[in-house]
């Protein structure tokens, strides 16, 4: 018998669902844990006396942890599992976390932040991987964007939360909160959080036999499965240059330039556009408010791509989006002196972005095969992340040189573009786990 193959075409359990939203659970707190710092810039920059450079590297800091998590921490899970990778990233995440709520001086702050970020990179690519392996193929669109949306949630939450929490106390509090939330999460991951499927047929760890059935009986799914006859990788064939060889190396190519071009996108939209707006005429208030409306349509983008991915191709729906985000990036600053075309825009903007993400996450993991899965998915996050570095220093030094903030968002439309050509060309191989 098929058993991934019964998975992908059989109504998901609520053992499965429950994966899902724990997976959803640690990206929200993903969402807090990130933007702590977002949240309490202000007051760090009084309280430690930081220039404007340094509140930068600090910001720099935890992208740069999160990319060198998805680089380098991610593919371990190839060869330990998801569980042991996301164990470890929840604790170097809430290790962070802490180490920056008791940070008396610039370096140490930055120091944590960057093993807060390293954490949070670890957990993106596990959660992802893992959620995709115990999602069917009906739902796993959904099941992805519903995990997605997680780290918007936790943004937004989090935002109100450290309103209040800098209030009664300071700053401190805000990382501390975030140390124990996350802690939180460690301790039911440790009680509930079971092994990848796919890693325990293909590797086959100590006691794969018995853990296999285990979780399969906790699906519902009845009889003994047997685990399929172990295939012995090449000592010399690494997980990282096995994304280059013949039957990946165009599909690594293109899933890259899509993650790279999106997320550059993606977060020069989310850095760049209060600011831009506020030096274009509107007041302070206006620019955070349309800049608010990026984020909550990025939430409900992120679903309606889920939903829509349920019904027909995610790789279609994918390309779609990233052309309508295209358009709607360029009309959106066309129309910014209107503040209710700004902010109508500045929704489908956020929406159709974030849709992009929510189905790269999805499309990724299907391109590998189990044995590399996290290595494939962790490098393209990891490459996405790149952009992600580059996208407000690559606009601060176009303004410098001249470019107008029409001239920029006119390409980002372009490069979202390249991206949507990248994704058309992508062909989607699953390899299936027998057992």
């Amino acid at each position: 018998m098929n058993l991934r193959e019964h998975i992908d075409n059989n109504p998901m359990s609520a053992y499965q669902w429950t994966v899902v939203i724990i997976a959803a659970i640690m990206n929200l707190l993903d969402g807090f844990d990130v933007l702590a710092l977002a949240f309490t810039a202000t007051a760090i920059r009084g309280d430690l006396g930081l220039s404007g450079a340094e509140l930068g590297y600090l910001f720099s800091a935890g992208l740069l942890g999160m990319a060198a998590g998805s680089l380098f921490l991610a593919p371990l899970a190839d060869k330990i599992g998801r569980r042991p990778l996301l164990l470890i990233s929840v604790t170097l995440s809430a290790l962070g976390m802490l180490g920056s709520a008791y940070s008396a001086s610039y370096g140490a702050l930055g120091f944590w932040r960057l093993i807060t970020g390293l954490g949070v990179g670890g957990i993106l690519v596990g959660t992802n991987v893992l959620t995709s392996e115990y999602s069917s193929r009906k739902w796993r669109s959904l099941a992805i964007s519903i995990y997605a949306s997680g780290f918007g949630i936790g943004a937004v939450l989090g935002g109100m939360f450290a309103v209040v929490l800098q209030e009664e106390y300071s700053w401190h509090a805000v990382f501390l909160a975030g140390f124990i939330l996350t802690a939180v999460c460690l301790i039911v991951l440790l009680i509930w959080l079971p092994e990848s499927i796919d890693f325990l047929m293909t590797q086959q760890p100590r006691n794969a036999q018995i853990r296999l059935n285990k979780i399969t009986k906790k699906m519902g799914l009845k009889g003994q499965w047997t685990l399929p006859e172990k295939v012995l990788a090449s000592a010399s064939k690494l997980p990282l240059t096995q994304l280059f060889n013949k039957n990946y190396r165009k599909s690594t190519a293109l899933i890259w330039i899509a993650f790279f071009a999106i997320m550059f996108c993606y977060y020069f939209v989310s850095s760049w556009t209060p600011a831009l707006l506020k030096e274009a005429g509107m007041t302070t208030e206006q620019s955070v408010s349309v800049g608010m409306m990026v984020s909550l349509g990025g939430t409900c983008g992120s679903l309606l791509y889920g939903l829509l991915a349920s019904r027909w191709k995610a790789k279609q729906m994918l390309v779609q989006f990233t052309v309508l985000s295209a358009f709607s990036v360029i009309i959106f600053i066309l129309s910014s002196s209107i503040l209710w075309l700004a902010m109508l825009f500045g929704i489908l903007v956020g929406g159709f972005m974030n849709g992009c993400i929510s189905g790269l996450y999805t499309l990724n993991p299907s391109i590998y095969a189990a044995n590399i899965r996290s290595t494939g998915v962790g490098w393209s996050i990891g490459v996405g992340r790149i952009g992600a570095i580059l996208a407000p220093l690559a606009a601060g030094v176009l303004l410098d040189y001249g470019w107008d903030k029409q001239s920029l968002y006119i390409g980002v439309g372009f490069v979202l573009l390249i991206a949507a050509i990248a994704l058309s060309l992508l062909r989607i191989k699953t390899t299936l786990v027998k057992c």
